[in-house]
């Protein structure tokens, strides 16, 4: 376990912009709705037939990946090849980079290749902080996911998502249904919804899964699915690890499912208009039966689709932030 760092006197250069990306937690809303607006300006590149951007031509990105993860490292690929990036993935044991130093070595290692961003994700909470805090001042790190920690990305993928299809924040209610206690998607997506505006934030899930005084955070807790999704405008599921089954938090996948999981007639708590997301992979019949996961109130292909434009969004950022820093070395950084 790494200790996180206070995150703004590593996320932000000298002069407030986004210099790492670490957290949602702390940046303010003027900040995050410029990563939407510039994620924004890319959603349609998908759409073209040449679907690159000069931005970071030149660049290496090299996503250092200590924990597996297909669908996060493929779009985190894609966005860096679409600026023009050239791209390493490096899937490394965590058995093997388990202490600190081990990782301060592999750190110096691609720093010698002249690397300008790693992407890091580990299952260390706090394991960003601990490499962004330590690489030479010209390499950016982006968080894609530590540990119980945070996964902003994921966060601002899913607020990006909800602002194409609800618009403003301030009316919102959304709600965010099942293993709250393990999710950094969870406490990531809390941050980012009370930073920018919404009116209110409900977890909900059992006890065993909920986590000690998550009230202040600021959300509404709830145990029950059919007072929790009252009036609710968005309803965002988690994925349920498998261990947390073989575990005493849970009696079994059908009574988790039967009580918490998203179906036809759960969904009917909630407003006539909501909308269901979930970060994927989908464990069908355990969080969200099939008739909702492909209906026509699902926005989880659209997640995918805005993964890529805020993950081009956050790397073209943070190389930004990077160069203007190089250019005022002698002024303090936040």
């Amino acid at each position: 376990m790494f200790e996180p760092q206070d995150p703004n006197r590593i996320q932000l250069n000298s002069k407030g912009q986004l210099r790492h990306f670490l957290t949602t937690e702390g940046l303010s809303r003027e900040l995050l709705t410029e990563i939407l607006d510039t994620a924004d300006s890319f959603i349609d590149m998908g759409a073209k037939q040449i679907k690159k951007v000069p931005l970071l031509r030149g660049r290496t990105v090299v996503n250092l990946f200590f924990e597996a993860s297909t669908r996060t490292l493929s779009t985190f690929e894609l966005a860096a090849k679409r600026l023009s990036a050239d791209v390493l993935n490096l899937n490394i044991s965590t058995s093997s980079t388990s202490k600190g130093e081990t990782l301060k070595d592999t750190l110096m290692t691609l720093e010698a290749m002249h690397s300008d961003m790693f992407v890091v994700r580990h299952a260390d909470s706090g394991a960003a902080h601990f490499i962004a805090s330590r690489v030479t001042p010209d390499v950016a790190v982006i968080n894609a996911g530590d540990g119980r920690h945070a996964h902003p990305t994921q966060a601002m993928l899913d607020m990006l998502t909800i602002r194409r299809h609800k618009g403003d924040f301030a009316p919102l209610k959304v709600a965010i249904v099942g293993d709250i206690l393990h999710s950094r998607v969870a406490r990531s997506q809390i941050h980012a919804l009370r930073t920018l505006g919404a009116s209110e934030v409900r977890v909900i899930g059992p006890k065993t899964l909920l986590p000690r005084h998550i009230e202040a955070m600021g959300v509404k807790v709830f145990t029950d699915m059919r007072s929790g999704l009252q009036d609710v405008d968005v309803i965002m599921m988690l994925r349920l690890q498998k261990e947390r089954m073989n575990s005493a938090l849970l009696p079994s996948e059908s009574e988790f499912y039967r009580l918490y999981g998203m179906t036809t007639e759960k969904l009917a708590y909630a407003r006539p208009d909501a909308v269901v997301m979930h970060p994927g992979p989908i464990n069908r019949g355990v969080e969200i039966e099939s008739a909702i996961a492909d209906g026509p109130r699902s926005l989880i292909l659209d997640q995918v689709t805005n993964g890529i434009a805020v993950r081009m969004a956050v790397m073209s950022m943070a190389m930004s932030g990077q160069t203007v820093e190089r250019q005022h070395p002698h002024e303090q950084a936040q």
